[in-house]
Parts: structure tokens; C-alpha cells; sequence
């Protein structure tokens, strides 16, 4: 059972994409230990409401409506995987959206860090590798992915699934994180380690992601992967 799970759970990284020939832009050696606070993008957008009875009416839209209306288009939605593309592309423009809000650099915000769960990506095979495939997801109902990240430079992936209705495991990753300037960020993975019943072993090879932050407060981070995945994280409680 063990082996076939694993066979089953192939995957390149957790949260992660396929290795690729990506030109990130310029590199510069930034630390990840910042104690200084985010100075967030003060901008906001008006719209002009047109009333019959009464004088123009002047609504904000600020990052809180965006965050409330992104979270509420990807709830119970299976990290994604249940959504149309018309559905997809409103999580888009939301998220496009919400990205005027960034901090100007913030891959030095110390908001950062923290456990996050993993409640969208554009594409389902991004976190957890095959078993979110379509076939996958037959024989394995994912319960929860999650993402951690400790100072100073440590993320932690991990996906715990139920496999065939009964048999309770998960895939874990450990990588290091490193600033690519000041939005970008590297991640190298140590190969994947499998828990299946009392089984635990680890297989395969290390991988690699690069992910640009496009937004993070202290409730929502945004990432935007190399091959263009979009990820939304949401602070655990």
C-alpha cells in the first residue's frame, strides 16, 4: 500500500512548479531578517455613483473589500479546483486588484513569516504534484495545505490527504528560502518526505520554485510562481 501510495504521490515540490529556465530579474543578496515595519501602499480607488434623487455619492474600495471578495470567491472550492475558468479569471482580476495595495518591497516586510494555508492556486497540480491531478483526486481527498515560513530563511510545505477514504498520510517539504531582489524569492526543497499510516520515508529529488510576492498584510499574502500560478495564502488563526 505504501509503495503504491507513493508511486501515486510523485511530485516535484509542494507548492511548487516543475524546474524551468526562468530569468528572474537582477539579484541582489538581500537578508531576510528585517524588524522594521511594512509601510503600506496608502493608494485607494473611488468610484462615482450616479443617484436619481440625490448629489453624487463617492465609495472607496480598499484592500479589505478586495480581501473579503477574493476569500469569498475561493471558499469551499477545493484550493481551486472546483472553480470555471470564468470563475478563475475573477480571482485574477481581484488579486490584480489587490497587488496596488503591496508594500513597496515586500520581501523585507517581516509579515512574511507565519503559517499560511493554501486556499487558491490557478493551477491544481502547483501544490501536491500529481495526486491533485484529476486522477489523483479519485483516490485522495487533500484535508489541508499548508505553508510555513520561519525566520530567517526556512519554509515548510505540507499537504495531509486521506487516501481511498480511510488511510490517512501526507507529503511534507523543507526548503531554504532566498531573496532574488525585492519581490522575489527562491526556494530550494530537500526531497519530499511521505507519511502514509506508520509508514514515513523520503523519495525523490530536491526541487526548486521561484515565486514573486504580490501582496502580504497581516491576513493575506499573494504569490505569482514563475509560470504563472497564482497562489492566495491566508494566515492561519
Amino acid at each position: 500500500m505504501a509503495t503504491a501510495a507513493a508511486s501515486s504521490l510523485t511530485i516535484a515540490s509542494s507548492l511548487s512548479e516543475p524546474r524551468t529556465q526562468f530569468h528572474a530579474p537582477k539579484r541582489s543578496n538581500l537578508s531576510l531578517q528585517y524588524s522594521v515595519p511594512c509601510k503600506a501602499n496608502s493608494r485607494s480607488k473611488r468610484l462615482v455613483v450616479n443617484s436619481v434623487s440625490s448629489p453624487k455619492v463617492e465609495l472607496r474600495t480598499g484592500p479589505d473589500d478586495l480581501i473579503s471578495s477574493l476569500l469569498s470567491k475561493v471558499a469551499n472550492s477545493d484550493g481551486g479546483v472546483t472553480l470555471t475558468p470564468e470563475e478563475h479569471k475573477e480571482v485574477a482580476q481581484v488579486a490584480g486588484e489587490l497587488q496596488k495595495y503591496c508594500v513597496s518591497e515586500p520581501v523585507k516586510c517581516p509579515l512574511i513569516f507565519g503559517d499560511w494555508d493554501v486556499v487558491y492556486c490557478s493551477r491544481p497540480t502547483s501544490p501536491g504534484g500529481g495526486y491533485r491531478s484529476v486522477i489523483g483526486r479519485l483516490f485522495f481527498r487533500t484535508n489541508e495545505m499548508i505553508q510555513g515560513i520561519d525566520s530567517p530563511d526556512t519554509v515548510r510545505n505540507r499537504v495531509s490527504f486521506t487516501a481511498l477514504g480511510f488511510l490517512d498520510g501526507d507529503v511534507s517539504l523543507t526548503g531554504k528560502l532566498k531573496a532574488l531582489d525585492s519581490e522575489w524569492v527562491q526556494v530550494i526543497f530537500e526531497p519530499p518526505e511521505l507519511k502514509v499510516g506508520s509508514l514515513e520515508f523520503k523519495y525523490g529529488f530536491e526541487s526548486e520554485v521561484k515565486l514573486r510576492i504580490t501582496y502580504v498584510d497581516e491576513k493575506l499574502r499573494l504569490g505569482l510562481g514563475s509560470r504563472g500560478s497564482l497562489f492566495v495564502f491566508r494566515r492561519r488563526q
